[in-house]
């Protein structure tokens, strides 16, 4: 690999890095929150990646748009899906067992309708700049890949901003740090747990947006997209929003270095190695800790 072929199969890992970060950080703002493994949160990014390819056929609005539609939709089904499944189990003895089974009920139910209603056909939205790219001299960069990165970061800026200056940002990160002593201080864990996972709906609401033009999907897409985001916040450490972060781009940078040299078909392999080892080797992740009964 000469130098040249290094740095660009690094910008096109980096260019990817935060668009996964972004999938990853509201699935570990959830389990930061309440200890819920929602094995369901790929196929809600797919729910929102259906509804950008719809309004992109239907009515002609761009993916980065449609964000404005599909992350407040996607947060009012968030709270009603933690209202219906997940509300009940605050005392079960068994709450972390029970969230892995019923999220991955649910996703087999989203599945189930999505192929119903799109059937099993590989589906895309295809803006003009997906399709494109920046030229740097002997470097390029895929100029959906740029917009998705730099939508992400914007977004995870934002969540960044909110968990830290805003009260219920506040109760948020005082519920993560220790939800017993939260509650005996006077925070509403009911409403910050109903809030948190709606919010991190809303990020699997605005991936769901970006994704759609970033790769072609269909209704079973979820099951390699969920083992990939394990991937990433188990690296990280669950919980953990800086691990998230930072697993997503080590990963995305080391997949396609995997890819450029073995092929496009070996780079989800390594999210798999890297979620086997990890969990062998350090299972609380990089930024993690040690957590009770998972």
């Amino acid at each position: 690999m000469s130098v040249t072929e290094f740095f660009q199969v690094l910008i096109l890992g980096v260019s990817l890095g935060g668009v996964y970060a972004l999938m990853a950080s509201g699935l570990t703002l959830i389990f930061g929150v309440m200890r819920i493994v929602n094995l369901a949160h790929a196929a809600f990014i797919l729910i929102a990646a259906y509804m950008a390819f719809g309004l992109f056929q239907d009515y002609g609005v761009d993916p980065l748009v449609s964000l404005a539609f599909t992350m407040p939709a996607m947060f009012i089904f968030g709270v009603l899906v933690y209202w219906v499944f997940f509300s009940h189990l605050k005392n079960d003895s068994r709450f972390i067992d029970a969230t892995v089974l019923i999220s991955f009920a649910l996703s087999l139910v989203i599945e189930g309708g999505l192929g119903y209603l799109f059937t099993g056909i590989y589906r895309s939205t295809r803006p003009e700049y997906a399709t494109d790219a920046f030229l740097f001299g002997d470097f390029y960069v895929p100029t959906g890949q740029i917009y998705a990165t730099i939508t992400s970061i914007v977004l995870l800026g934002l969540l960044w901003a909110f968990l830290r200056f805003t009260r219920t940002g506040y109760a948020i990160r005082a519920t993560t740090q220790n939800r017993e002593a939260a509650e005996t201080v006077g925070v509403n864990v009911k409403r910050v747990s109903i809030i948190t996972f709606g919010i991190g709906t809303a990020l699997a609401g605005a991936s769901g947006s970006l994704i759609s033009y970033l790769f072609t999907f269909f209704p079973g897409k979820h099951f390699e997209w969920i083992a990939i985001l394990m991937s990433l916040i188990v690296l990280g450490g669950m919980g953990s929003l800086l691990g998230a972060l930072v697993g997503a781009f080590l990963l995305a940078i080391a997949a396609s270095f995997v890819g450029f040299n073995w092929g496009p078909t070996w780079s989800p392999i390594t999210f798999f190695a890297v979620l086997f080892l990890i969990l062998l080797i350090r299972p609380q992740g990089l930024f993690g800790k040690k957590v009770e009964g998972i």
